[in-house]
C-alpha cells in the first residue's frame, strides 16, 4: 500500500518553506496531485533540574490564537548541527545555556502534508547567561514541576503535539 512520489513541481518558496505539487502514484496505479510543504528541520531543547522541574516558555501562537507551554525551539540554520541549534535556541529564548544535550525524540508533526521533522533534546544541567536575547518569543519562562506535566497536557495547556510528546517522554524518563 505504498504511495510513490513520481515528481514535484515548486509552486511557492520563501526562506522558511517551499510548497510543491507532487504527482503521486497510488497503489492501484492511479495518480493524485498532492501538495507537499517542505520545511527546514526544527530543533528544541529544555533542561530538567535537580528538583525535577522543567524549563518552559509560556507563549501565544497567533495562527491558532492559542496560549501554551513549550520548549525553546527554532529552525536549524543551513549547515548547523541540530543539537547545537537546539542549544542556541534555548539560550536565545530563555537565557539558560544547556549542558550536554541528549536526544529525547524526533517527531513528524504533520507527515500527511509536510516533511517537517522536529528534533527535541534535553539536559540535566544549565547555567544562566543573562536575560534572553529573544524575549519577544514568550511572555514568561518558568520552571514547572515535571510531575504536573500530564495534568497540564490533559487541561490543554500544552497544545502543540511535539511539545506534549517531549514533555511526556521527559516525565517517563525522570519520574516513570
Amino acid at each position: 500500500m505504498q504511495w510513490t512520489n513520481l515528481s514535484e513541481q515548486n509552486v511557492y518558496r520563501n526562506p522558511w518553506f517551499r510548497v510543491n505539487l507532487a504527482d503521486v502514484r497510488l497503489p492501484d496505479g492511479s495518480h493524485l496531485d498532492h501538495f507537499v510543504i517542505r520545511l527546514r528541520p526544527v530543533a528544541a531543547a529544555t533542561v530538567v533540574n535537580e528538583a525535577n522541574e522543567v524549563l518552559l516558555l509560556w507563549r501565544h501562537r497567533f495562527i491558532t490564537d492559542s496560549w501554551g507551554w513549550e520548549l525553546a525551539a527554532g529552525v536549524v540554520e543551513d549547515g548547523e548541527d541540530i543539537a547545537r541549534a537546539a542549544a542556541r535556541e534555548m539560550e536565545e529564548e530563555t537565557g539558560w545555556r544547556p549542558g550536554e544535550l541528549r536526544p529525547l525524540l524526533t517527531v513528524e508533526p504533520a507527515n500527511g502534508l509536510t516533511d517537517a521533522r522536529h528534533h527535541l533534546y534535553w539536559s540535566d544541567e544549565a547555567h544562566w547567561t543573562g536575560p534572553p536575547q529573544d524575549a519577544f518569543e514568550s511572555s514568561r519562562r518558568e520552571w514547572i514541576p515535571l510531575k504536573v506535566v500530564p495534568d497540564m497536557i490533559a487541561r490543554g495547556e500544552v497544545p502543540a503535539a511535539n511539545m506534549a510528546a517531549a514533555l511526556l517522554m521527559l516525565h517517563h524518563l525522570r519520574l516513570g
